[in-house]
């Protein structure tokens, strides 16, 4: 949350240059609370497993959230119980006349396909292109974050010669960006992924910037110049046995898969794995939800038409 302080302290500058968050006494009066609308669009086979996920880590914040569920009426979900859809998710067709601060769009296990060949695909687009509109920043992980590049802006997925899978060491390459706001010099994000995106290729697009990266895994964070569409290629939400599990089942199934990445003491699959990304986990989310949704969504979110192409504050959060 931001520092409230009185107008025109000369400690501001000093602050805001180390990269603190400050609201002088004005802007903090004139502010209207009220609990924020994420929307979750859910692409993952096992949606309960991705749901709490995503929901520890939102819900590691001082603000009062309220979500709604959809997953895609194209593609029925085979391993999500029918019972939990009914109860928990709707479809695109029950919240289109909604309008949202924020929304997630998953990863899904559909990247050795070409995009045009997924089920859902246009039904995808489509609730992209509606997001644009109803929605004030929106958060693509995983597929989710290519899928809406390659929509967006034309840019191809690549196949990897195998699978990134583990746990890299990233670094920030925009530090005054608030998204990375409080994270160490090098932080550690997992990957479990057969396709990559291009760092030639997001530096082609002018309206995109590329905010994070790692020698290993690539490019990580993507965001647009109205700083309210963030593309996210790896998993920060991860459970600490999320990427155990997908190794154990690769292996019973006699599948080609390598000991992931800096999960396991001495790379032996025998050990309990070591988590190195929680904390960036938490810093990645909050940071999202603060400053990304929190500091810029209208008080009245049928303004959102009016505020589409405005950015969050003009200043480049």
């Amino acid at each position: 949350m931001p520092i409230k302080i009185p107008n025109n302290l000369p400690a501001v500058n000093i602050l805001e240059k180390e990269n603190i968050f400050t609201m002088d006494e004005d802007r903090a009066y004139a502010q209207d609370i009220r609990p924020l609308r994420i929307l979750l669009l859910n692409l993952m086979p096992t949606k309960i497993v991705t749901e709490t996920q995503l929901l520890r880590l939102l819900g590691n914040s001082p603000l009062q959230v309220e979500f709604d569920f959809i997953y895609t009426a194209t593609y029925e979900p085979k391993n999500t119980p029918h019972e939990h859809l009914v109860k928990f998710y709707e479809t695109f067709a029950d919240v289109k006349d909604r309008k949202y601060d924020g929304m997630i769009i998953t990863g899904a296990p559909v990247e050795k396909m070409p995009y045009e060949e997924v089920v859902y695909w246009n039904e995808l687009c489509e609730i992209m292109d509606w997001s644009r509109k109803n929605v004030y920043s929106t958060l693509h992980i995983c597929w989710g974050a290519q899928a809406a590049l390659y929509h967006y802006y034309g840019i191809p997925k690549h196949d990897l010669p195998q699978k990134l899978f583990g746990v890299f060491p990233h670094t920030v390459n925009m530090k005054e960006k608030m998204l990375f706001r409080g994270f160490d010099e090098v932080f550690y994000v997992p990957h479990s992924r057969h396709t990559d995106i291009k760092k030639e290729d997001v530096e082609k697009v002018p309206q995109l910037s590329i905010l994070s990266e790692s020698e290993e895994a690539g490019v990580y964070a993507v965001i647009d110049k109205t700083y309210r569409h963030l593309f996210i290629t790896g998993h920060a939400e991860y459970d600490v046995l999320t990427l155990k599990t997908e190794y154990d089942r690769d292996v019973a199934e006699g599948l080609p898969i390598n000991i992931p990445v800096n999960y396991y003491p001495n790379d032996d699959p025998q050990k309990t794995p070591i988590v190195r990304w929680r904390s960036a986990a938490n810093l990645l989310f909050s940071n999202w939800l603060n400053y990304y949704v929190y500091q810029g969504t209208p008080f009245d979110l049928n303004r959102l038409s009016e505020d589409e192409l405005r950015g969050i504050d003009g200043d480049g959060i």
